[in-house]
């Protein structure tokens, strides 16, 4: 029998006759594999005619068994969580992608998490018996996977520096990965592998495709999608009232989205102005212009048209806040409002116009956003604001999740606010601000632009005359 020297790691490979029948860490090892081999329990290990003993007797045991099962247990444990991390990050794009590319994406990340599974399996093997020559190189590339994940969150992180909960895991993660690396270089764990060039080049060419990948979903497919709407307002026929000095006026209201991407309406508002002037001799001085300047208003101009006043006749909501409009869906809406017969206004303009968020950027709660809060009522608890202070308001408010995953787990949750009230602007938000602080404008038109929110607009005008003389007035 032959017990050869200590490797770099102490064990010592046992030969007998012409055949390895295992390495051991320790005499006691040795003598229990000798005892399963049918030896006798009291063998005199020191006789040289049975053992003979290579770079060292039967003292050499330079085996540090705490030192090997502390790094076992420390790379398995870092292994195993950067594993179950990737799985959580890659796994929602994964199953709920709306785009092909982001799913290739999460599945990757996926694949990922599953490789570091494995190589977590093979850390036992690699500081143990080495029985597969293959277990130090799918160690190193389990660490490698961690090492660019771990970077690559902690680099998207470092971009907003927002307090997050997976912080506390992906950066002692990324501390661990280098430290690992650093372990395993060093012990050229690579060694042994058959075929180490085509290891590496699957590695890399792994790791480009899943940058391309990730690349295309969050960069180049969301901004190469195209966005178009067709909105369209519009006066149908008046017919008198005979009942009461009352004209009827229709108004159609219709929107259609022409673009390559589905959305969600996130505000919108129609509303109906009664313009009122009065004539002005000199035509030539447009002082309501400069009026209308100075108040920040539009820059058209009328000769012969001074003291400008518009009045709100109607108000109203054209789509339910939260529901989405697929591509080439269509919507359309008809409502009746009455102006009197003996009414001031020369002209009844429509002013429409329809916010949405793209569903290829986030994923909207819109179980959560569609409820409408009432800012005036008390038991909204957070949404309550005193009347005095912001009026009769109606607030939508939802938790929205950014297609890629990366970017969730990298900042702070976001939500999607909408407030409408019946004839004044409606305004939105997509921002951290939860009804609690005030909202950092920076990052509400970084975000308002990384989840492609947008308003679209039609107008129409038309003069009371025509709509008078058409109900026969």
């Amino acid at each position: 029998m032959i017990v050869e020297a200590p490797d770099r790691r102490g064990l010592r490979r046992v030969i007998v006759g012409n055949e390895t029948v295992g390495s051991v860490w320790s005499l006691r090892q040795l003598r229990k594999m000798l005892g399963s081999l049918g030896y006798p329990e009291n063998m005199d290990m020191e006789d040289p005619a049975s053992v003979c003993w290579r770079g060292g007797d039967s003292g050499t045991w330079p085996d540090r068994p705490w030192r090997r099962r502390t790094t076992v247990v420390l790379m398995m444990a870092g292994m195993i969580a950067s594993a179950v991390l990737n799985i959580v990050v890659g796994w929602p794009d994964a199953v709920g992608a709306l785009t092909f590319a982001q799913r290739i994406t999460g599945s990757l990340i996926v694949l990922s998490g599953v490789v570091q599974g494995v190589a977590a399996l093979a850390t036992l093997d690699h500081w143990g018996r080495r029985q597969y020559e293959i277990s130090g190189a799918v160690v190193l590339l389990g660490v490698i996977i961690a090492l660019a994940t771990d970077g690559l969150l902690l680099f998207m992180w470092s971009g907003e520096k927002e307090y997050t909960p997976y912080l506390l895991v992906f950066m002692p993660l990324w501390c661990w990965s280098l430290w690992a690396l650093l372990l395993l270089v060093r012990e050229r764990a690579w060694q042994g592998t058959p075929r180490p060039k085509t290891f590496a080049a699957g590695v890399v060419a792994t790791a480009l495709m899943t940058a391309v990948s990730l690349t295309y979903s969050t960069v180049y497919q969301p901004a190469a999608a195209p966005m178009h709407f067709i909105l369209k307002a519009e006066f149908g026929a008046a017919r008198a009232d005979h009942r009461n000095p009352l004209v009827h006026v229709p108004l159609k209201l219709y929107m259609k989205n022409a673009g390559g991407i589905p959305v969600y309406i996130i505000n919108n508002d129609y509303t109906v102005y009664g313009r009122s002037s009065e004539y002005s001799e000199d035509g030539g001085r447009l002082e309501e212009w400069r009026r209308s300047l100075d108040r920040g208003g539009g820059e058209d101009a009328e000769r012969y048209v001074d003291r400008l006043r518009f009045t709100s006749i109607s108000s109203g909501r054209f789509y339910r806040p939260g529901y989405s409009l697929d591509v080439g869906q269509e919507y359309a809406m008809e409502r009746v409002f009455q102006i009197p017969i003996d009414v001031e206004f020369d002209t009844v303009s429509v002013f429409l116009q329809i916010t949405y968020m793209r569903k290829d950027r986030g994923k909207l709660d819109v179980v959560q956003f569609r409820r409408a809060h009432r800012s005036w009522d008390k038991s909204e608890g957070q949404y309550y604001c005193p009347p005095e202070k912001c009026g009769e308001e109606l607030y939508y408010h939802g938790r929205v999740r950014h297609n890629n995953n990366l970017v969730n787990v990298t900042r702070k949750p976001r939500y999607v606010t909408a407030v409408w009230s019946p004839g004044e602007r409606p305004i939105y938000s997509i921002s951290p601000f939860h009804f609690k602080g005030a909202v950092d404008r920076s990052k509400e038109r970084r975000d308002v632009g990384r989840y492609g929110a947008s308003t679209t607009y039609a107008d129409t005008e038309i003069p009371v005359a025509e709509l008078l003389e058409a109900a026969g007035g």
